[in-house]
């Protein structure tokens, strides 16, 4: 049986040139084009610094019409705009499609609203299935998948089994999160440039953050399949922070405790959901530290709680389980594959 053709849509982004590399390096997979409006015509071997077919070249955007026959499958690390429109024509062409976009990761009205996009195709939105593979399953055959965005990934990842298990109250919660610059994309103005970033915090689009609906709608999706949250709203406060540095992601979570849910308790509860899987590990609070999962696609998760407060933490790479690496993940399963193939160079050890 023959590679898995793919094609990576924006693949010298900061999220696509390490889909792209990632895809090179995957044994049942094969890199079938990559685009790139301002590498058009650039070979990739060189650009991306690994040696794939020496005569690949990036296409320009404006070609991906010309190359969807040539894919199996295609990674979308484009602008969510432009995935809107490039998603349908791969899906309709049964293509595999997972989208690293926020496209396609809220109902139509939401969308609408935080992303100002108007879907043209309601069945494709609706039909597409979240991609965080560790709450909500493998994506089904044919499915869109919309991957999460790096933020809720984190967020969620240390959260959702504590609202699942009833543990704490679903409204009121506070996410305070700070990634790498890397997490913007490429960005040309002056304030992701050095001189900015460097030696500086900064907090931005405070109470007007796309990934503050993604984060309170998947959180409602889990607490309405069952436990003590049931059917109940969940509330979010989300604020994004850049850190000067390169890459990495924290997210610091806090919540009101329900009866039950002391230090011991709400630790074990996230031990006990990601037992067993590859990329999710349980640590000690204080234990959750970026520098123990940049390069890697590896999720840190702890929690602790008192009478008045469970803290939740959720560490990651934003490039790699927050946006490349979960693509690959996603992809893996569509095709029935372990979901860690092609990903275990990846790895080290969180310590």
């Amino acid at each position: 049986m023959g590679k898995l053709k793919v094609g990576v849509v924006g693949a010298t982004g900061t999220s696509g040139a390490v889909a792209a590399r990632i895809v090179l390096g995957h044994p049942d997979l094969t890199l079938a084009f990559a685009t790139s409006d301002r590498a058009a015509g650039a070979g990739v071997a060189t650009t991306l610094g690994v040696t794939p077919d020496p005569g690949l070249r990036f296409s320009a955007h404006d070609a991906v019409a010309g190359l969807v026959a040539g894919c199996d499958a295609v990674l979308l690390a484009t602008s969510a705009d432009v995935s809107a429109k490039l998603a349908p024509v791969f899906a309709g062409a049964g293509k595999q499609v997972v989208d690293l976009s926020g496209a396609f990761r809220l109902d139509a009205a939401a969308t609408l609203k935080w992303y100002g996009i108007a879907h043209a195709s309601a069945a494709l939105l609706d039909g597409a299935h979240y991609g965080l593979p560790e709450l909500f399953g493998a994506p089904p055959a044919g499915a869109l998948v919309t991957n999460p965005g790096c933020y809720p990934t984190a967020a969620l990842l240390a959260l959702a089994p504590l609202v699942r298990e009833g543990l704490v109250e679903p409204r009121g919660i506070v996410v305070d999160a700070k990634s790498g610059v890397t997490g913007a994309g490429r960005q040309s103005g002056d304030a992701y440039s050095f001189l900015e970033v460097d030696g500086d915090v900064r907090a931005y689009k405070v109470l007007a953050h796309q990934h503050t609906p993604e984060i309170a709608r998947a959180l409602g999706r889990l607490a309405a399949g069952g436990g003590a949250g049931a059917g109940s709203a969940v509330g979010v406060t989300f604020t994004a922070h850049l850190l000067p540095i390169a890459r990495g992601l924290l997210a610091t979570c806090y919540a009101r405790p329900r009866p039950g849910a002391t230090a011991a308790r709400v630790a074990q509860c996230l031990a006990d959901a990601y037992a067993g899987g590859p990329f999710v590990r349980a640590a000690s609070v204080e234990d959750v530290m970026v520098k123990r999962v940049v390069g890697t696609n590896l999720a840190l998760v702890g929690a602790t709680a008192d009478d008045d407060v469970v803290v939740a933490t959720g560490a990651i790479d934003n490039l790699l389980k927050g946006a490349a690496g979960q693509a690959v993940q996603n992809l893996n399963l569509m095709n029935g594959w372990d979901q860690a193939r092609g990903l275990t160079s990846l790895q080290r050890t969180a310590a």
